[in-house]
């Protein structure tokens, strides 16, 4: 119980210190995605994981009737990632696909709990120099991130299953409140 209550009163003093800035970020998303921008997210890991979860969201909605969005996950092409790292860098895996996807006016959502994942820091460098409204969600004191993307929602924890947690909500919370600015239904 004691882990289920940390993590309750993680979310809890997460959403209710980064609400504005969370509005802030959905208001934006919600803005691009409404003009015809694609949303492109990235992780490593665990936050890999969630990067193709949230990107699932926007393409397929979970709830009927709510509009689709193109969403990419730059981590699905294993082909692609491993020839970039072998010829290149791995460090370079996301940067290289978003200097040759991204547009200006695209939104590139970087997840990383440390805030030290040199491929995602570097693909949030490489979207800012497109032009790109750059987000991160990230943990602990936000590390390099918290320089780099234009708005970093970071968990402040040393605990990465606290950290995972409280994105999993966000991503979940982005994504409804994307459909709610947007005039859909608020029916969760």
């Amino acid at each position: 119980m004691r882990k289920c209550a940390e993590s309750a009163e993680m979310k809890a003093k997460f959403f209710d210190e980064n609400a504005e800035q969370i509005h802030t970020v959905c208001g934006r998303l919600a803005e691009a995605l409404r003009t015809g921008h694609q949303l492109f997210v990235m992780g490593n890991g665990g936050s890999s994981c969630d990067a193709v979860h949230v990107a699932i969201e926007f393409v397929h909605p979970i709830i009927e009737k709510r509009r689709s969005f193109p969403a990419f996950a730059l981590t699905n092409d294993s082909a692609l990632l491993t020839a970039i790292g072998n010829d290149t860098d791995f460090s370079q895996t996301f940067a290289e696909q978003l200097k040759l996807f991204g547009k200006p006016g695209d939104v590139a959502l970087g997840i990383s709990t440390s805030g030290m994942s040199s491929n995602v820091n570097y693909g949030l460098q490489a979207a800012r120099e497109k032009g790109m409204m750059t987000i991160a969600f990230s943990g602990k004191d936000g590390g390099r991130t918290k320089n780099i993307a234009e708005y970093c929602l970071t968990v402040p924890s040393f605990s990465i299953h606290r950290i995972q947690e409280v994105h999993t909500t966000l991503l979940h919370v982005l994504w409804d409140m994307v459909h709610v600015l947007l005039g859909e239904e608020d029916i969760i």
